[in-house]
């Protein structure tokens, strides 16, 4: 009996050994499908002399923008971490110096805030990190105490986690808000940015987002990412957007949507950074300088397209686009999988394959 139940262990052992190694081999001609090797990462040593868009800059002075970063490194007592996202300053940084704009920075604190970096860095993002002048720029960022409102056309409030805790209600945003909105400059923010924007209020009291067309990190992406969130955080962005009275415009997850409304514009993710800061340009009354999209952008388009229109639009718009980054292509796919949208993951994934 002994034998007999040796022989059936063994043979059921080699059968998962079988299947295992089919299951490996075919999730390995499934990867290779996607050709991820044939798509170069960005250059760690990229400046910002490599940036086109910033070579073909306008040469005039047109005026300067504060950058805002959170100077809040952990979700309260959770010892998770918080800061400033990198590619939300970086990005925006260059589209405003190519378009003929100075950047300070400052924050709550004053100071070297503390920074978030993210996996896919694009070539902005490195000649950020390679920038001298911009990196002692953010290494001794101005308190905002001691920033005089009146020297900016524009205001521009970075995300981050952090930016949930120290941007609400704080006194010197309210004042160099006001400022900048009170004489016609522009006030931008993006994803978690939007927090700073909630107690502002105008000079006849009234908030200044209330009635206002705007969006920031929606409901669906905090909690996707942090499940706890509505333990972690004071609130919930877009719950406190709508309550205080704005009409929150909300788009797909984790892609671009960018709201302007007047002299407000934001933005509702990361991945919107780039178009919040060239319609701030706009906003500002100067065509943004011309600039050839990143894969990871086209890729967000196409979803974009997909969501909106459809699985043959999204093959149609691909078949007529530069080569989309499939690597963002394959997350959304991973995310549709996650929340049980097969049928989004399928056609995603689609989409990933050259």
């Amino acid at each position: 009996m002994r034998t007999g139940y040796w022989k059936k262990l063994k043979t059921a052992l080699l059968a998962t050994l079988c299947t295992l190694s089919l299951l490996a081999l075919a999730g390995y001609w499934y990867a290779d499908g996607f050709r991820l090797d044939e798509q170069a990462l960005a250059d760690p040593a990229s400046r910002s002399t490599d940036l086109a868009f910033v070579r073909a800059g306008v040469g005039e002075s047109r005026g300067r923008i504060l950058a805002v970063l959170t100077s809040t490194a952990a979700i309260g007592a959770s010892g998770k971490k918080a800061g400033f996202e990198l590619t939300e300053l970086s990005r925006a940084y260059y589209v405003f110096v190519a378009n003929g704009f100075e950047v300070d920075i400052a924050s709550p604190l004053g100071g070297k805030p503390p920074m978030r970096l993210d996996d896919e860095l694009v070539a902005a993002d490195y000649a950020f990190l390679n920038d001298a002048q911009a990196i002692a720029k953010l290494d001794r960022s101005v308190p905002l105490a001691q920033v005089d409102p009146s020297r900016y056309a524009a205001v521009y409030f970075v995300g981050g986690k952090g930016a949930m805790f120290d941007f609400p209600g704080h006194r010197e945003i309210q004042r160099i808000v006001g400022a900048v909105h009170d004489r016609g400059g522009i006030v931008g923010a993006v994803c978690h940015g939007p927090a700073a924007l909630l107690e502002v209020r105008l000079g006849n009291g009234r908030r200044l987002i209330e009635g206002k067309r705007m969006t920031g990190f929606s409901n669906d992406e905090e909690l996707f990412l942090l499940k706890d969130a509505r333990r972690l955080f004071p609130f919930l962005l877009q719950e406190r957007i709508a309550g205080y009275g704005a009409r929150y415009v909300e788009g797909p997850i984790y892609l671009d949507n960018t709201v302007v409304d007047g002299h407000l514009v934001t933005g509702q993710n990361p991945w919107s950074t780039w178009s919040v800061a060239e319609s701030m340009v706009a906003a500002l009354g100067h065509a943004p300088v011309p600039r050839e999209r990143t894969g990871e952008e086209i890729g967000v388009r196409l979803l974009s397209v997909y969501y909106r229109e459809g699985r043959d639009a999204a093959d149609r718009a691909k078949a007529h686009s530069a080569q989309a980054d499939r690597r963002i292509l394959l997350m959304h796919a991973l995310v549709a999988a996650m929340q049980y949208r097969w049928r989004d993951a399928f056609h995603i994934q689609r989409l990933a394959r050259p």
